[in-house]
């Protein structure tokens, strides 16, 4: 669990025993007639260090979190993502439990879309990584091993396994990239697990990510459906020649 994910999961915890405590001491309150003045006293200043405590929690909290971390503040980045296996696409897990419409953590996950949602504070640069949103779906990603969290279990792939055709397969992250100029570029990955993704909210702007297990290659000819529709409504020009 990362820094950010243990704080919110101590505010919460804060504040359901404040609100556990603040009834208990409001209920008391009400009882008038039998209290004295000390003790009215000593019910309302408990009354307000009941609020204060995990009010100025996530306060401090807050502020330090923004202060330490490497975005210095909330960001709201995206990149598309898909996943292809011998030339199959692999979908991700579907998120499950009760009111869930995600995997993943409340910063870093997926909504069944395709789509890598960084939401929150980036405290260390690999919180923005590929690596680390295959973790926190129940996945892996790392140069010769990839395993990918679908709804029939974890499907691992590892380098040098065979596809159905024959032929063998090798774990390949290529990442396309858009300029200002409306173009964009493709580039396979010599790390994957360490690529950060862009800074940008929509997509394109946005990376499109293509994780593929499959024959050795240079380029892929997978791209994201963002990228196409963006083409055809002319907001891409097209890959940079």
């Amino acid at each position: 669990m990362g820094l950010e994910e243990s704080i919110a999961s101590n505010s919460v915890n804060l504040l359901i025993g404040a609100t556990v405590v603040l009834a208990v001491l409001v209920g008391i309150s009400l009882q008038e007639k039998y209290l004295n003045e000390k003790l009215k006293k000593f019910l309302f200043l408990a009354i307000v260090v009941v609020i204060a405590v995990p009010t100025l929690y996530m306060i401090i909290s807050t502020v330090y979190l923004n202060t330490i971390s490497v975005s210095k503040g909330p960001v709201h980045w995206h990149a598309d993502v898909e996943v292809w296996a011998c030339g199959q696409e692999v979908a991700l897990q579907d998120p499950t439990g009760f009111l869930s419409n995600k995997i993943g953590t409340a910063t870093l996950h997926e909504h069944n879309d395709k789509r890598i949602h960084l939401e929150g504070v980036v405290v260390h640069p690999e919180d923005a990584s590929l690596g680390r949103f295959f973790q926190v779906i129940g996945g892996e990603l790392i140069n010769d091993s990839l395993i990918v969290p679908t709804n029939n279990g974890p499907i691992p792939y590892t380098n040098g396994s065979m596809c159905n055709n024959g032929s063998e397969g090798q774990v390949q992250v290529f990442v396309y990239q858009t300029g200002e100029d409306q173009y964009f570029s493709q580039k396979k990955l010599e790390n994957p697990n360490q690529y950060l993704i862009s800074p940008y909210s929509a997509v394109p702007q946005g990376d499109c990510v293509i994780v593929e297990f499959d024959q050795p290659k240079d380029r892929t000819d997978k791209l994201c459906r963002s990228y196409k529709v963006a083409m055809e409504i002319d907001k891409l020009k097209g890959e940079r020649p």
